[in-house]
């Protein structure tokens, strides 16, 4: 039996939760895939799926398995394509997931620029905003808004800050008027980011002073791009990130409002799996990204540039 080839066809059987779906994207039949697999339990004395007529999902210990077996897995390939690409750059696949305020934003223009000199690299970006494990979906390098979740699989590097913004359009303010301390927000229509790990409460902060609001969203949504979408519209004050909200506020389509106040900073942050290292072109993509991002992002220098961001950086 080649291990190797069977840990790889369990992968992606884990990954699809089908069997058919693996020999098609493996070019092999669903026969040959149950055949590897069940070699592969043989080897191991342990199942490491459950089958049905309908689905397949993974064992406690095929759940165990999967991510020192995908590690593996991904190690062998980088090695393949290390010798295939010696001399020739940075080359294959580079599967990246990014929430979608900030892919669309930001990230699809860096790794636009970041791929021209490398012709042989095939990045795929995912936006979605659901808080997808990295390792189980097979992305190669995820960015996310806040830290590593509980996970000794995944390695983090941070990219940049991430500083939160309210603000309104000037039409809202015209008809409701500017909130002059936080606990005014209980009388304003409020658009609120759903994963906030907070829930309701809006924290603040001016020197030693702290508020909390627990306000009543007029407003939901789990993508920033919709809430601003909301609030350019006139529907209340939005509970923002300036690298979405930074554009606006530079032409005057949004106002920042309760600028005194701050709000609890964030952070970009990179993780891949810590069970290897970074590949080349991992690290050299992370490396891109830092080098763009930091000291200061570019969103919140264009503000500061613009006497409209009040931190310093």
């Amino acid at each position: 039996m080649d291990q190797l080839r069977a840990m790889e066809i369990f992968v992606e059987v884990a990954r699809l939760r089908s069997f058919s779906a693996a020999g098609r994207k493996l070019g092999i039949t669903r026969a040959m895939v149950s055949k590897h697999v069940m070699q592969l339990e043989d080897r191991l004395q342990a199942r490491l799926l459950h089958r049905s007529t309908r689905e397949v999902s993974l064992t406690d210990i095929g759940q165990a398995y999967l991510a020192p077996c995908m590690a593996t897995v991904a190690q062998a390939q980088e090695a393949a394509r290390a010798v295939t690409h010696a001399g020739a750059g940075l080359a294959g696949a580079l599967r990246i997931q990014a929430p979608s305020s900030f892919g669309s934003a930001w990230l699809a223009d860096a790794l636009a620029r970041f791929s021209l000199p490398h012709p042989q690299l095939t990045p795929t970006l995912y936006v979605d905003d659901a808080l997808l494990d990295p390792i189980e979906h097979g992305f190669d390098l995820t960015i996310r808004v806040g830290g590593i979740p509980d996970s000794r699989a995944l390695a983090m590097r941070t990219l940049a800050p991430c500083r939160a913004v309210l603000c309104a359009s000037p039409a809202y303010l015209a008809r409701h008027g500017q909130p002059k301390t936080p606990q005014e927000l209980r009388q304003h229509r409020c658009l609120h980011f759903s994963h906030l790990t907070d829930g309701m409460a809006w924290h603040f902060t001016r020197g030693a002073e702290q508020e909390t609001v627990r306000v009543q969203a007029a407003f939901s949504a789990n993508n920033g791009l919709v809430l601003q979408q909301a609030a350019l519209r006139g529907l209340g004050i939005v509970y923002n990130t300036t690298f979405l909200a930074s554009r606006a506020l530079l032409d005057g389509s949004l106002v920042a409002v309760l600028e005194d106040w701050e709000l609890p900073l964030n952070h970009l942050s990179a993780l891949y799996p810590a069970s290897r290292r970074p590949s080349p072109k991992v690290r050299a993509l992370i490396d891109f990204l830092v080098d763009e991002y930091q000291p200061v992002p570019p969103w919140d220098a264009e503000l500061l540039a613009a006497g409209l961001l009040k931190m310093a950086p």
